[in-house]
């Protein structure tokens, strides 16, 4: 007797339950819309219903995003989404909370915010748009953008050392850190899903296209037609090979990391560790055209989170003083009449 192989259930939630029905309107060609979809599709898995989750944004073409999410969002101030954020979650610790933002919004003014948010722990996921320009405003350059970009901004280039986004996020202390990119469908959902399930500050950089004001910045290495020969994959506790055939990989050179043949060096071959920080941040150093450049997980750690340690010791305050009444509190004994 033969017994029928059981139906999978359907999934709970659809990409479409995710969309709030407003009309998406960023330019032709904008790799926000492949995030806008990678995100709606990753969240459509996970089975948790829309009115879980929150987006937070700041001020940019990035943070037109709440707006196309059917789920609650802000859309705040310059700068600010983060600390809105930590206040989303302070008075709603069970809200998945995500914020979306871009790198002149998070690196620039925002950049404090940032740096207490990673430290802290809090636990909400970070997606930082990257496309080395100030879009919404007109393309003037962005604390990422290249030395030597010329724009409306720098008519004869700009002179700032720019920012490394990863190398910022590693330095605070972040638990989680990562790169994709918006042209890699596959790639994106896989990271953002493994962000999704972190417990802490997930900080994902996506190197995203601006076709009118940056088109193609990173195009020389992430476009579809080289990647093979210009990303490094990372694959926690798999050697860091690739090339189309992974005829190359990446080793130690003293204190740093260079490139080398795969054959030729063997065992020598690191070995990908996503909890060994010095490693992450000596990746962070590979740049194109003279080494490939990383996406993937650089850094995947557990440490207690400021949502969950604020969560206990207000637990502990209301065992040691009782429920807390605010009526009594205003009503103290320390008060005065002004006439």
């Amino acid at each position: 007797m033969s017994t029928a192989a059981p139906v999978p259930a359907a999934p709970a939630f659809k990409p479409t339950d995710f969309h709030s029905g407003n009309i998406v309107r960023w330019c032709p060609g904008c790799g926000d819309y492949a995030i806008l979809n990678a995100v709606q599709g990753v969240l459509a898995a996970r089975g948790k219903a829309p009115h879980e989750y929150t987006f937070v944004s700041g001020i940019g073409c990035s943070s037109r995003f709440p707006l196309y999410m059917g789920t609650y969002g802000f859309h705040t101030i310059h700068g600010r989404a983060l600390a809105v954020a930590t206040g989303v979650k302070a008075a709603n610790p069970k809200q998945e909370v995500w914020v979306v933002t871009g790198d002149g919004d998070c690196l620039s003014i925002g950049g404090n915010h940032l740096l207490h948010a990673l430290r802290r722990n809090q636990d909400f996921k970070v997606l930082l748009f990257n496309n080395e320009i100030y879009g919404l405003t007109k393309g003037q350059f962005s604390p990422t953008s290249r030395l030597g970009l010329v724009n409306k901004s720098a008519p004869y280039g700009t002179i700032d050392e720019p920012l490394n986004p990863l190398r910022v996020a590693l330095a605070a202390g972040a638990s989680f850190v990562a790169r994709t990119s918006d042209n890699d469908m596959a790639h994106m959902k896989s990271i953002l899903e493994r962000a999704a399930n972190h417990k802490g500050t997930a900080f994902v950089e996506i190197m995203q296209n601006c076709v009118i004001f940056n088109d193609k910045v990173f195009e020389e290495y992430y476009g579809v037609k080289t990647r093979k020969d210009t990303l490094l994959y990372l694959h926690d506790g798999e050697p860091m090979l690739y090339g189309k055939a992974t005829e190359r990989g990446i080793v130690h050179d003293g204190g740093n990391l260079a490139t080398a043949e795969a054959t030729a060096a063997g065992d020598k071959v690191i070995k990908h560790d996503e909890k060994d920080e010095n490693l992450a941040y000596l990746l962070t150093s590979l740049q194109h055209p003279e080494a490939p450049v990383p996406v993937g997980v650089f850094k995947c750690v557990e440490r207690p989170t400021y949502d969950s340690m604020m969560t206990a010791q207000v637990a502990k305050a209301r065992e040691l003083n009782g429920e807390p009444n605010l009526e009594k509190l205003v009503r103290g004994p320390k008060t005065w009449t002004v006439e």
